[in-house]
This record gives structure tokens, C-alpha cells and sequence, in this order.
């Protein structure tokens, strides 16, 4: 477990793409557990360790999650989630060259989540159950065969990104759910929440925590071109 922020109201972990932030039916160990029992040892606190869930990610995404140890910082991280302000989440996606693609655009559409299915798809605004889901998303880097993609949410639906992508025909790396051709090696798809930036909730400072990019060449390889343009 790879911690990449903590002091005595909130914590930040670099999520692989084989945990679950969550408790599911598959019964695997969630972070959240994790995190508990390294709190625990590392303050040697006894009894039941608080901790708090602010968002989630999916099974096969990486990158930062964010968890409140206080009661206090929980209220107010989850009302600013919920809200969409003083907190903004930047995802990276790698996703297959399209040279047709507008180099940065708005997606705004309709998506209705099947239960059954655990997928999201684009409908039309009036269907029953539909949300209206909105991101913005820039080219910023690109190589033969892929481009890596910067995308910030304004609403918050059931595989949001992963859904709209795959909308307009830039399916994400390896997610087969929503029409990738193959699989990645390791198992999870090639969407990574790479940066989270908020106002802390009990200091009030601006905080920003950034997530290493998975150990694989094509990650270092678009990492590496960012850091050249730094």
C-alpha cells in the first residue's frame, strides 16, 4: 500500500488496479480494511479505527483515493464531493489513437446505469432513470498507436468516463466492458485518477496530491513526455 498523504484528519492512498476501495459480494479484502489496520499499527490505536469513504473508484481504475479519519472531516468532504466545490479530480485515460478527434471538447450527455449489467449507457434525456453526466477532456500527449487523454468530471455518474468515451469511439485501454479490443496484462483498464485538489477540510489550506502512474512502458512512456513538457 502506497501512502501519498496523511496527517490526523485525512488520508490518501495510490490504489492498484486489483483492490476495492469497498466491502463487495466477491468478499476480497477492501482498502478501506487495509488502511484501517496500517492506522492502527502505525498509532497504535486501540479498539475500532474511524474511517471514513469520501468517493469511490472502480475495481479496475488506479490511481488517488481519498479517506477522512475524522468524523468531522467525513461531513465536509462528502458534502464538498457531492457539491463539486472546492475539489477537483483530474483522470488521466489512454485510450487508441484517433487523429478525427477534437483535441479538447465537452461531452455532455444522457447516461442510464443497468443494474444487471453494473454498465452505463448514453440514452436519450428522457428516458426513465437517465442522468444528465458532463466532462471536459484535452489531448496531451500522443504516440503511434494511443493518446493519452486529461479529462475533468462535472457530474459524478456510474462509469462516467468509461462510458462517454466509449460513446464517441475512444473506448478506454483494455476496458472490455465498453469496447477495447483486448485486455491490459495486469487485468484493470488504463484510467487513472491522477490528481486530487481541494481545500482541506479542517485546515482550510489548498491541497493537492498527485498518483504515480502504473509500473508498465506505456504509462512511463506518456509520464515521461509530460515531464518533458514541464
Amino acid at each position: 500500500m502506497q501512502v501519498l498523504y496523511e496527517d490526523n484528519h485525512i488520508i490518501a492512498i495510490s490504489k492498484t488496479c486489483h483492490e476495492i476501495v469497498q466491502g463487495d459480494k466477491t468478499g476480497d479484502t477492501p482498502l478501506s480494511d487495509v488502511v484501517k489496520a496500517y492506522i492502527k499499527e502505525k498509532y497504535q490505536k486501540p479498539g475500532e479505527v474511524f474511517l471514513g469513504v469520501t468517493h469511490r473508484l472502480d475495481r479496475p481504475t488506479t490511481g488517488v483515493v481519498l479517506f477522512a479519519r475524522t468524523s468531522k472531516a467525513l461531513t465536509r468532504l462528502n458534502a464538498m464531493f457531492q457539491s463539486h466545490e472546492q475539489i477537483q479530480k483530474t483522470y488521466w485515460a489512454i485510450v487508441p489513437a484517433n487523429p478525427q478527434l477534437p483535441l479538447t471538447n465537452r461531452l455532455e450527455n444522457y447516461i442510464w446505469r443497468n443494474e444487471k449489467q453494473n454498465k452505463s449507457f448514453v440514452v436519450k434525456s428522457d428516458t426513465k432513470g437517465a442522468k444528465r453526466a458532463v466532462l471536459t477532456y484535452k489531448v496531451i500527449a500522443q504516440g503511434d498507436r494511443y493518446m493519452l487523454l486529461e479529462i475533468n468530471l462535472e457530474t459524478g455518474r456510474h462509469h462516467q468516463i468509461r462510458c462517454q468515451l466509449a460513446a464517441i469511439g475512444c473506448p478506454i485501454k483494455g476496458d472490455l466492458k465498453y469496447g477495447a479490443k483486448r485486455s491490459n496484462p495486469d487485468g484493470g483498464i488504463s484510467l487513472h485518477a491522477r490528481q486530487i485538489e481541494f481545500v482541506h477540510p479542517v485546515s482550510k489550506q489548498s491541497i493537492t496530491i498527485t498518483a504515480p502512474v502504473p509500473d508498465d512502458s506505456l504509462w512511463q512512456s506518456f509520464s515521461g513526455m509530460m515531464t518533458d513538457l514541464e
